[in-house]
């Protein structure tokens, strides 16, 4: 190679040379060194004509000021063209206490034939292997207790993160394959879920006599601007359908006009809009209802999102107002393992204690004998049914007790009409026992609410009550996981 400083020499301009600099191919030929003493390469006794800058050696550009006294400074720098053989295989990058073989080693003890049984791929016949849901079922726990809600993320985790990597084994996944699987199975989490809290309470680590509910609000996959009144809603819906129509036709007349890929998606883009429009329009009735039993009048103002129908605007944490969904979560005082999960629509607990202490009644054939909740769950109705139907003792504040104090009244005398149920609730609510008890319930429930949220759980990235209701399956699952490692580490602990 010819060195810099002469290469910087052969744009020398001189009288009579070429474009380079050079008076004839020989001399490009010479060796041109910085210490030539010949007339034509010395510059002492005229001006540099270079056309270009040309840097100078490192040893020339060092401040030799800012140097330290030992000499110039030297760093380590990267070397990314050299070839190198690296003899690893993908489980030894992958620490023998990392997080992620504890989540597949959990996957290979659930009973996944009902996933397996959907395969139609056997042996012996044609036709292509599809991915073991073994690996899906372990990508999408690992993701959810690593924060990862969307599949296109989690795809590209697939190929650029050594764990997720050592999930696949060299399997090859998708986003749409990841997408699909999340929302495709939803009793098997459910399952999951009932199995992992029986599990921990044969084992004496987890108590069901006491649970605290409480609920938390998510925002949902749809813009405040998506919401319209019923006369917009049948507008769109009436186009939609005549798009679907206009679409059929222009198929029939010109078959060639597109290949089969494009109307297959045209057809379905067209169609799942017309079914959105009307799911649209029918929870916009229910809200209508709901609104106009509260105000007379006030049902004509219900809207609803044409891109998510079943989000409902709710007053956020924050302060604002977004399309959300009200997330509700039952969790053991002893274990603090989740026990129930609940999805609605709308932005009030009242009412929801006791649809949860029927799922609990359902997974683990009986209720909890105690339950705390917050005054938002204070409804009279909700509690006496509790006590009556399913033998829970509620313990959630009187309403208006500052109120009622500040009147000079008892808050927790009995109101005349009350029932015996509701006598001894109000009664029981002003002990120091019930006081006490009471306590538990920011330590309990909210506790789930924070591991969800540091888990990502603050924006939904799925549309619909079904598909939300799975994904907080996910949640739930994954955080009964992490409590049973904790629950049987202390135990083995205590025992040695």
């Amino acid at each position: 190679m010819i060195p810099t400083d002469a290469a910087c020499e052969f744009f020398d301009a001189g009288p009579n040379l070429g474009i380079f600099g050079l008076r004839s191919v020989g001399d490009a030929l010479k060796p041109v060194t910085m210490n030539d003493t010949s007339p034509q390469s010395s510059s002492k006794d005229r001006p540099d004509p270079r056309l270009f800058e040309c840097p100078e050696p490192d040893e020339v550009r060092t401040d030799r000021r800012s140097a330290p006294a030992g000499g110039r400074p030297r760093a380590q720098v990267p070397e990314r063209m050299q070839i190198a053989f690296q003899p690893y295989s993908l489980d030894e990058l992958v620490p023998p206490d990392h997080e992620v073989r504890a989540v597949w080693d959990y996957v290979e003890r659930l009973n996944l034939v009902r996933l397996y049984s959907e395969i139609r791929a056997v042996e012996g016949v044609p036709g292509r292997s599809p991915i073991d849901p073994k690996i899906l079922m372990a990508l999408w726990l690992f993701a959810t207790l690593r924060g990862v809600g969307s599949a296109r993320a989690l795809d590209k985790l697939c190929q650029e993160h050594v764990a997720y990597r050592w999930i696949c084994g060299g399997v090859s996944v998708n986003y749409h394959t990841l997408s699909d699987f999340r929302v495709a199975h939803p009793e098997l989490l459910d399952d999951m879920l009932t199995e992992s809290v029986a599990t921990l309470v044969n084992e004496g680590l987890v108590s069901l006599e006491r649970t605290s509910q409480d609920g938390m609000r998510v925002q949902a996959s749809a813009g405040s601007g998506s919401f319209r009144r019923k006369g917009t809603l049948e507008k769109h819906l009436a186009e939609a359908r005549d798009q679907v129509e206009r679409l059929r036709r222009e198929l029939e007349e010109d078959p060639g006009k597109m290949n089969a890929r494009q109307r297959a998606a045209r057809e379905r883009a067209a169609r799942e809009r017309e079914e959105r429009l009307q799911r649209a329009l029918e929870e916009r009735e229910k809200l209508a209802k709901r609104r106009e039993a509260r105000k007379k009048g006030d049902g004509d103002e219900a809207r609803a999102s044409i891109t998510d129908p079943q989000a409902c605007r709710m007053k956020m944490g924050h302060g604002g107002i977004c399309p959300a969904y009200n997330v509700q979560f039952s969790t053991a005082n002893s274990g603090l393992v989740i026990t129930g999960v609940a999805v609605t629509n709308v932005g009030s607990d009242a009412g929801e204690m006791a649809p949860m202490a029927r799922q609990h009644v359902e997974r683990y054939g009986g209720s909890p004998k105690e339950t705390l909740a917050d005054g938002g769950f204070a409804v009279i109705d909700d509690i006496e049914a509790m006590e009556r139907d399913y033998g829970t003792v509620v313990y959630t504040p009187v309403k208006e007790e500052e109120k009622k104090r500040a009147k000079g009244l008892d808050p927790f005398a009995p109101c005349p009409g009350d029932s015996d149920i509701i006598s001894r609730w109000r009664m029981r609510m002003g002990t120091d026992a019930a006081r006490a008890i009471y306590k538990e319930r920011a330590a309990t429930a909210e506790l789930s609410n924070a591991h969800t949220r540091n888990r990502g759980l603050r924006q939904f990235l799925v549309r619909g009550l079904e598909k939300v209701r799975t994904v907080i399956l996910w949640h739930a699952v994954v955080q009964n996981f992490m409590r049973t490692r904790t629950l049987r580490a202390t135990l083995a602990i205590g025992t040695q």
